[in-house]
């Protein structure tokens, strides 16, 4: 190991070793209190500490860093409060994550940390957003987001590079890699000689570190966030380094040879940098022994603290409360009179426009939706009225799509995400229900960002384009999902989830973008996310519906003059229990429409929840009627035979029998 310090000070040479000694000391008080049962969970960095420390002082203090789970000095050297690391570890309410997180699962805006979740190469298209947002605000700064060598299997890691590459993104992409996911090596992780080796493919720089040499670390973190705060680019880092103890603490690391851990213990970043220091008379062991004293002595005062402290942490209230950010709804649907009749699609687009107008932070994104307009053509004429940056086509990627909105969430943008056909959502699900929807309630991060999503059958589209997918999302706390049945509720709910500062899944179902039309007010106004909507009034039964439902419901009531009351949800996710159980007491019979196949869907809570609160008030049976559990065939009869709309007249029949 070769130190060059450069012209460096001998200042800078006395916080880079603080900056590795602090994580080193902090950490060993760490192992001595999962010993004792003090603390359950530990991720040691023990041998890594220059990566992290030389990442954090390497970069402006308002530049955000994405860590991961053994970068403990990266909160360190951003001044994390010792005391509420304490309390996060031990899972207390004054921790960062008020108890409902473990280890290093947290964030803070306030030292513009991201929060990592437990899929490795999650975060990595959250910092392509943060990125992006930065150029759209027009500015000059880094962004660094760390993973492992394991994570780099991962399909977010491909996709965050080749976005980062596209679209010229201002970003750092730091591998630790320590030799070893959990216990498998790296020559059972990636064919190639080493990771760099991955970065030509997508056209982006590369070089790698020697990641126990703090000077080495920090002169390429400091040198490379410089260089693209200036010539915005992405950049990957690959650095060099072991893990010396187990995958967690308490886990055996007997998979690792003795001579292997003798080799790398010789290369230890704290030992070698103290005589580098010493041989250099930057420091003396006099004074090394007097910063390891000043150090111990915060550590031990800091946990006395927390440990002494009788930490209360239940809160049920609290813990509900925190599932979505607080917002103030605006409810003016009723408030203007009607205007032209316009067609769904253009209801839709109507809403964007005034959107885009009117937030300045807000950006468009998605597979083909600027000059092409999108597949459906909604986004059309847009890129010209708001020009690329703003209206942006992107690569064939959902997951970093999705992932990205939280980043420009974090960097205070609003997004709206459209995702090509419903049906490709899949493709982000583990973004939308553990980044997106977790966000607010693990670390007060809001999530402001409209997922727009064509969806629905009847088109003749097979098993691939027609699918119904809302039921998948219905059953994760900390979601929206809306989905309008007319003109008028599209333009209205759209507002309002652009508005709102929670994740919103927006359903629109492309068989209704030409075929429905109805009176929209030319003014902007809000329908509340949440509220109900009775479409048509009655006394014999209830229809609870949504979508494309209203539509088959309203028609056969009319066909077959049937009494029936229909409640459009709107709103799926909260539902408005209120109107619909006031609508069951009232007609005392129901039955609940849904496109979607019938087993586990959305049908199935609502028939649950009014079987358990309506009980005494119906007279019969709650009924269901969805589309048949198969796939969505492709040829015509197949289809009509899937959907429930030829069932729904006899369904109705059969339950006005009781």
């Amino acid at each position: 190991m070769v130190f060059n310090r450069k012209n460096f000070s001998n200042e800078l040479l006395v916080n880079l070793y603080k900056g590795i000694l602090k994580p080193r000391l902090i950490e060993e008080k760490m192992i001595l209190l999962v010993r004792q049962g003090k603390i359950n969970k530990w991720f040691s960095a023990w041998g890594q500490e220059a990566i992290s420390a030389g990442i954090a002082i390497g970069l402006q203090a308002d530049e955000w860093i994405f860590p991961s789970h053994r970068n403990l000095g990266v909160f360190v050297n951003r001044n994390l409060p010792l005391q509420k690391l304490y309390a996060q570890w031990q899972g207390k309410a004054e921790g960062f994550t008020k108890g409902r997180e473990r280890s290093f699962h947290f964030g803070s805006k306030e030292h513009y940390i991201g929060a990592m979740i437990s899929h490795m190469a999650a975060q990595l298209p959250v910092a392509c957003g943060v990125a992006y947002g930065n150029l759209l605000q027009s500015k000059a700064k880094a962004t660094v987001v760390i993973c492992g060598e394991g994570a780099t299997s991962e399909g977010d890691f491909h996709e965050a590079l080749n976005l980062a590459a596209v679209w010229s993104l201002p970003i750092i992409f730091v591998v630790e890699n320590n030799g070893f996911g959990l216990s498998t090596p790296v020559n059972e992780q990636f064919n190639c000689s080493t990771i760099i080796d991955k970065a030509p493919g997508y056209g982006i720089d590369a070089l790698q570190v020697d990641g126990n040499n703090i000077l080495e670390v920090y002169d390429v973190i400091s040198q490379m966030a410089q260089n693209i705060r200036n010539n915005p680019r992405p950049v990957l880092v690959e650095a060099i380094t072991f893990r010396m103890r187990g995958h967690e603490e308490g886990a055996d690391n007997n998979f690792v040879s003795p001579d292997l851990l003798e080799k790398w213990k010789a290369k230890d970043p704290i030992a070698r940098f103290e005589k580098y220091l010493i041989d250099e008379f930057v420091l003396t062991p006099n004074s090394i022994d007097a910063f390891k004293s000043e150090i111990k002595e915060e550590i031990e005062l800091a946990f006395k603290i927390v440990d002494d402290k009788n930490s209360k942490i239940t809160n049920f209230e609290n813990e509900v409360k925190d599932i979505y950010a607080s917002h103030n709804q605006i409810d003016t649907e009723n408030d203007f009179s009607n205007g032209s009749e316009i067609r769904f699609i253009d209801a839709i687009q109507q809403a964007l426009v005034y959107n885009l107008e009117k937030y300045q932070n807000l950006v468009l994104y998605g597979q083909d939706v600027a000059e092409f307009g999108g597949v459906f053509k909604v986004t059309e004429g847009l890129v010209e009225k708001f020009g690329k940056e703003r209206i942006k086509n992107t690569p064939l990627s959902e997951s970093v799509l999705v992932g990205a909105s939280l980043g420009l969430a974090i960097n205070n943008c609003k997004s709206i995400v459209e995702i090509q056909f419903a049906d490709f959502v899949s493709n982000a699900f583990s973004q939308i229900i553990n980044n997106l929807a977790k966000s607010h309630y693990r670390w007060g991060q809001v999530a402001d960002v409209v997922i727009r999503l064509p969806t629905g059958g009847g088109v003749g589209a097979g098993p691939f384009h027609s699918q119904s997918p809302e039921g998948y999302f219905f059953h994760t706390p900390g979601l929206k999902i809306v989905y309008p049945s007319s003109p008028k509720d599209a333009k209205g709910l759209l507002n309002s989830a652009v508005a709102d500062q929670n994740p919103v899944l927006f359903f629109e179902h492309k068989a209704m973008y030409r075929s429905i039309k109805d009176n929209v007010p030319e003014e902007d106004f809000y329908t509340p996310i949440g509220k109900a909507k009775v479409v048509r009034e009655g006394n014999e039964l209830t229809i609870i519906t949504y979508g494309m439902g209203v539509h088959w419901a309203l028609d056969v009531a009319e066909l077959e003059n049937i009494d029936a009351q229909i409640v459009d949800l709107r709103t799926l996710l909260p539902w408005d229990k209120l109107l619909v159980f006031e609508s069951v007491r009232k007609t005392g019979k129901v039955l609940v429409l849904t496109e979607d196949t019938l087993t586990g869907s959305i049908a199935a809570e609502i028939a649950a929840e009014i079987a358990e609160n309506c009980f005494t008030s119906l007279d019969a049976p709650v009924f269901r009627l969805g589309s048949l559990d198969t796939p969505v065939p492709f040829a015509k009869e197949l289809e009509e035979n899937f959907l429930p709309k030829n069932r729904l007249k006899q369904k109705l029949l059969d339950l006005l029998k009781y």
